[in-house]
């Protein structure tokens, strides 16, 4: 039997990088608080100044929760930044398994909650992520789980 070859470069890095942002938008969170309130304000009331009208405990709350969400989306990425860079990048099909498992926990109910809860252009923002996540795992799939056919062709005879 062939010893697995594993992605493509090009995927793995794309990952990587796509995991970078992950952490650098987390990061965002909890160092710059102040523009992802705007930013969120924007996102979500179409004005970035709105969540400025909640008061002084509600903004204070704010800030924690995106605190918490920032350092939680850091961990998560250093995380898989560890699984891409090993099982994924050696082309084992855990990797890839813990992937697609980590991302769907995430995605499926963060984004049905947020479409459940009013706050669609919540679920949009998870879409951007969730698609710079997901490509490379689509175009890899085939190197994880190659086709049971794959290599037999001509082995079957008709008669």
């Amino acid at each position: 039997m062939a010893a697995r070859e594993g992605p493509s470069r090009f995927w793995v890095l794309w990952l990587f990088a796509t995991l970078v942002g992950v952490m650098i938008f987390g990061l965002a969170l909890v160092l710059a608080p102040g523009m992802t309130r705007h930013g969120f304000s924007w996102l979500i009331y179409a004005d970035a100044a709105r969540l400025n009208g909640f008061g002084a405990d509600a903004l204070a709350y704010i800030a924690l929760m995106h605190a918490v969400l920032g350092c939680t989306m850091v961990g998560w990425g250093v995380a898989l930044l560890g699984v891409v860079g090993s099982l994924f990048a050696r082309g084992s099909p855990a990797g890839w398994g813990i992937l697609v498992v980590s991302i769907a926990a995430w995605f499926i109910p963060d984004t049905v909650f947020s479409l459940w809860s009013g706050y669609w252009p919540n679920a949009a923002l998870n879409l951007v992520f969730v698609l710079f996540l997901v490509v490379p795992l689509v175009a890899t799939y085939r190197d994880f789980y190659p086709s049971p056919q794959a290599g037999t062709e001509g082995s079957n005879a008709r008669g």
